[in-house]
């Protein structure tokens, strides 16, 4: 936002769509918990400069809502992932948008920034650990619009990297930043994302972003970044600020980080139960879920 190039915005936002699956390797071997109906979580960092809020507002089919506030921008998304089972491998594919705006000149002009999310998927699925992992594929889409016009278009493709016909390294992705209809290359993008994203022609290519190191035994921590390791933590400080439908309050995923997995799952199972109760029960008197 505080950039005042047009284009080294644009491609600074690509790097942040593409930043998103900077640690898909080391989380592939690890089930995701499904949030609950009406569960909720609240980040406020004033360290790093924003706040952000989710819920989980639809049961079937799943649905996440979230919204993050900083200076001069604003981001939020709703996704929903369909899934497909090929015996060994399940591909998920996320459906909807992800928006972010930028207030630019004092908030006189706002660039609104749109992409879709590409298609993961598990291989090896019944094998555990380190054999497991995430193939990334197909193409995102970047626009940015300033009044309604489209003002740039960033294309990112991320190649496949199982099957006959395919060459592409894993986790490649190349793209490049033009303004639509002309068709002219701006910028030129390509790297391994989970490695680094660099910006021009190789060699004398900038390198515009990678992910941080991971943690010491960060396979023992879910594949977690420093960041994430720190999002189960319930402060003192704000224990009694936060509402009861928020996830650190979740005593499966407690149990489960402190490494009681047997009554992890006996939770988890008790927890998933109460909530199809109350959807059958909600369905019985007519009502409907509020987000």
């Amino acid at each position: 936002a505080s950039s005042r190039d047009p284009v080294e915005r644009m491609t600074l936002v690509a790097a942040f769509a593409v930043s998103a699956y900077g640690y898909c390797t080391a989380r592939a071997g690890h089930k995701p918990f499904n949030p609950l109906l009406g569960e909720t979580f609240e980040c406020i960092r004033e360290d790093k400069g924003f706040k952000y809020m989710s819920e989980q507002v639809s049961h079937h089919p799943p649905v996440s809502a979230c919204h993050a506030t900083g200076q001069n921008w604003a981001w939020w998304q709703d996704l929903r992932v369909k899934t497909k089972f090929w015996g060994k491998s399940m591909e998920f594919q996320p459906e909807g948008v992800v928006n972010l705006k930028l207030f630019l000149d004092g908030g006189n002009v706002e660039e609104h920034y749109t992409w879709n999310k590409i298609t993961t998927c598990i291989h090896n699925l019944f094998s555990s650990g380190t054999d497991r992992w995430a193939d990334l594929y197909g193409e995102c889409q970047v626009k940015c619009k300033v009044n309604g016009e489209t003002s740039l278009l960033c294309k990112l493709e991320f190649m496949k990297a199982s099957g006959y016909w395919t060459s592409g390294k894993r986790h490649e992705v190349v793209g490049s930043v033009t303004k639509p209809g002309k068709g002219q290359v701006l910028r030129h993008l390509f790297g391994i994302c989970t490695e680094a994203l660099y910006c021009g022609q190789a060699p004398s290519a900038r390198c515009i972003w990678r992910p941080g190191a991971l943690p010491n035994d960060c396979e023992l921590f879910y594949g977690f970044s420093r960041f994430a390791i720190e999002l189960n933590e319930i402060l003192e400080s704000e224990r009694p600020f936060l509402p009861k439908t928020d996830t650190r309050f979740r005593p499966d995923q407690r149990a489960l980080e402190e490494g009681q997995i047997s009554e992890a799952e006996t939770l988890k199972l008790k927890l998933e139960q109460a909530q199809r109760e109350r959807r059958l029960s909600m369905e019985t008197n007519g009502q409907a879920h509020q987000p």
